[in-house]
This record gives structure tokens, C-alpha cells and sequence, in this order.
């Protein structure tokens, strides 16, 4: 083959080979496109979803004080009742007779008394004259204060005759809703034990009795004192009761009491929130879920749902990096807000997170990341969708 010859082929190989690349460049599929928001470090509320029971501010259980015959109810059962109203009557007349026979003895008493009083005075007069010994004078005297006395212990008698024939007309100890009476009228009463008679209860406010794993309020103390995350003290914190119907109850608690102990069979620390109840639309006894706002979170992202995946190793974000490849990023994702995950680890600001379209990008691969808008349809949403084509016109035969 002459050189010229050569030539001619080695420029028809090269051509062939430019246009076999640009040919296999053209095939090429071009990079999927995928929605993405801009991970933003926020300042969050603290929220934990928890479960609680209430119980009344104050119960009261009414009991019989003294023995005798329950005579009658002179309150409405299941209604409210102020402190100190007449709640049941027992039978005052033994209690009378006692608190008539303790003033006679008080009267005996006084009379005593007097004539000793009289006594030790006259024997005072005469001593210094001597006309009274001395043993006379001091037995006067003594009997002058065994007599003072039985006076005052008389007086005592008295008084507790008074307060007994008092508990005869048993009242409300605080004002609450009464509960259903437990002795029928004719039942003998306070004999040997204090009968419950009935039970108040107050619910206006109501205490929110509920716990939380140890191991969760250390790791909150803990990030705290990191300056991740700022706890509320009791009296600040607030809960949000939710009713049985999904809807919000319109008066939020305030946390008032913190167990310092764990208790050993739960592992779990005790805690207590306050709830106005001036409707008294919540009843003591029954559970309630609520959100629970305990403080703040620092450097915390919010990602919608769709932006985070789970598998064998956990929690994970896929992120459209810097030079257009997608990269997993394993995240810390254990709570909601406003129904998106609070991630609190493994995301940097600035991150593009895609929310959409996962499951066309591949680690490793590259995507093109275009702005989420959870505001459109589903079917524009979709990476990469395009209007449906007008139908072509009918060709006329």
C-alpha cells in the first residue's frame, strides 16, 4: 500500500471512531431531575407526643366524724357544691344530751370553785394573825386549784360536746363536684370507723399525671448542657391536650412538678402538668394524648416526610451535592412538627435534600435538583412531567 493511500484510510478510521462517540454521546440519557428543599438550621420547639391521666386538683373524701343515724342527704348527687355547704344530716339528739350534760358538769365545776376560792381567801386573811395553821391554809389553797382545775377541764368537755354536736350537719371540706351518696338514709354511721359518706372531687383545674423514659429526659439534660437544646423549668413548659375527636382542647396546661426519682419497675420519671377546666369538659380519670412543648432546640432542620427513608441501618436523606451527584446522608429523624421530621443530626446548611423523585436517583449518579413546591398537583410535582400533547388532527381521506 502506497503511502498516499495510507493516509486516505488512517483519516476514514478516525472519522468512524468521532462519529461512533458523538453517536453513543447522543444516546445518553440525561440526568434525572429531582425536587429538593434547602435544609435550613432553625430554632424549634422541643415537642414530645405523650400520654397522660387526669386527676382532680383536689378530693375530698366526706366522712361521718361522729357515731349516730344518718337522717337525710341535703345535696344533689353529681352536682357542685360550694365549701362548707350542708351536705348530709345525722341525728344531733345523743349529741345534745351530751353537750347539755357536759354544761351541767361545767356549772358543778364552777360552783366548786367559787366556794373554794372563798375558802383559801379567808385562809389567806387569817394567817397572818395566825388564826389559821399553816397546813390549813395550804390545803385551802390546794383545793382552791384542783377546783380551778376541774373548771377548766369541765370547759374542755364543753367544747368538745360543742364541735361534736357541730359534725352532726356534715359539710362540703371543698367546693368540687359531690359525688353519688355511699350510706342510705338509717345507716348507723361513724360507729368504731369514719364512714364515707361521699366523695368531692375539683375540677377546675385538672392535674395531667404522665411519665417520661429516664433515658430520654438524660440525653435531653445532657444536650443541654451542650447548648443543643434549652429546657423549660417547671411552671413554664405547656401541654396541648388533644380531644377524642382530633381537635385541639383550647386551654393549654403549664408543667408544675418534676420527680427527682426514677421509679425502679418502669424506668421511667414522673411528671405533672396544670390544666384549666372552667368548662369542665375534661373529667378526672380519663387518659388524654397531648403534645408536650418542653423547650427549645437549637440547629434543628425541618424535612418533609417524603425526605426521609429508613432501611436496616436507619434513617437517611438523599442530597444532591455540589458537583450534581447524588450522596446518602444517614440523620437523627425521632420526632414530628407540623408534619415533617425534625432531623437533628446529619444535615448542613445549605444541603439539597430531595423529596421527591427518589426513585429515579442513584448514589453516585448525577441529578439535576429543581425547586419542591408542595403547593402544586401531584402530577405537576412529578420530576421530569410534561403536559400531555394535543391530539393530532384527523388527515382527510
Amino acid at each position: 500500500m502506497t503511502a498516499p493511500f495510507r493516509t486516505l484510510a488512517l483519516a476514514c478510521a478516525v472519522t468512524l471512531a468521532l462519529a461512533a462517540c458523538k453517536k453513543q454521546e447522543q444516546q445518553q440519557p440525561p440526568p434525572p431531575e429531582v425536587s429538593v428543599i434547602e435544609a435550613k438550621p432553625q430554632t424549634l420547639p422541643l415537642q414530645r407526643e405523650l400520654v397522660g391521666r387526669l386527676a382532680g386538683f383536689r378530693t375530698a373524701d366526706v366522712r361521718a366524724r361522729v357515731a349516730g343515724v344518718l337522717q337525710k342527704r341535703l345535696y344533689t348527687e353529681g352536682t357542685d357544691v360550694k365549701e362548707g355547704q350542708p351536705l348530709f344530716q345525722i341525728d344531733p339528739a345523743p349529741l345534745k344530751a351530751t353537750l347539755a350534760s357536759a354544761q351541767g358538769e361545767l356549772a358543778a365545776a364552777e360552783a366548786t370553785y367559787a366556794n373554794a376560792k372563798v375558802a383559801a381567801d379567808r385562809a389567806r386573811r387569817l394567817a397572818p394573825q395566825s388564826y389559821v395553821s399553816k397546813s390549813d391554809l395550804d390545803t385551802a389553797e390546794a383545793t382552791e386549784r384542783t377546783s380551778a382545775a376541774s373548771v377548766q377541764q369541765a370547759r374542755a368537755a364543753v367544747e368538745t360536746a360543742r364541735i361534736n354536736l357541730g359534725y352532726a350537719t356534715v359539710t362540703a371540706p371543698i367546693s368540687g363536684r359531690a359525688g353519688k351518696q355511699q350510706v342510705t338514709e338509717g345507716a348507723l354511721v361513724g360507729q368504731g370507723d369514719v364512714t364515707l359518706l361521699t366523695t368531692i372531687d375539683q375540677l377546675d383545674p385538672l392535674y395531667v399525671n404522665f411519665s417520661m423514659n429516664s433515658d430520654e429526659l438524660a440525653q435531653l439534660r445532657q444536650a443541654q448542657a451542650q447548648g443543643a437544646v434549652a429546657l423549660s423549668g417547671d411552671g413554664q413548659a405547656t401541654v396541648n391536650v388533644k380531644l377524642g375527636d382530633g381537635t385541639v382542647y383550647p386551654h393549654a396546661g403549664t408543667l408544675d412538678f418534676t420527680s427527682v426519682t426514677v421509679d425502679p419497675s418502669t424506668g421511667s420519671v414522673s411528671l405533672r402538668a396544670l390544666l384549666p377546666n372552667p368548662d369542665h369538659v375534661l373529667l378526672p380519670g380519663s387518659f388524654v394524648s397531648f403534645d408536650a412543648t418542653l423547650g427549645q432546640r437549637a440547629n434543628a432542620f425541618l424535612v418533609p416526610q417524603a425526605g426521609i427513608q429508613r432501611d436496616a441501618h436507619g434513617a437517611y436523606a438523599l442530597v444532591v451535592g455540589k458537583d450534581g451527584n447524588v450522596v446518602r446522608r444517614n440523620v437523627v429523624a425521632d420526632s414530628q412538627q407540623q408534619g415533617q421530621w425534625v432531623v437533628t443530626s446529619g444535615l448542613e446548611a445549605g444541603d439539597q435534600v430531595i423529596v421527591s423523585g427518589q426513585q429515579k436517583a442513584k448514589e453516585g449518579a448525577p441529578a439535576k435538583a429543581v425547586p419542591y413546591n408542595p403547593n402544586a398537583n401531584a402530577a405537576q410535582q412529578q420530576p421530569g412531567a410534561k403536559p400531555a400533547a394535543a391530539p393530532a388532527p384527523s388527515e382527510k381521506k
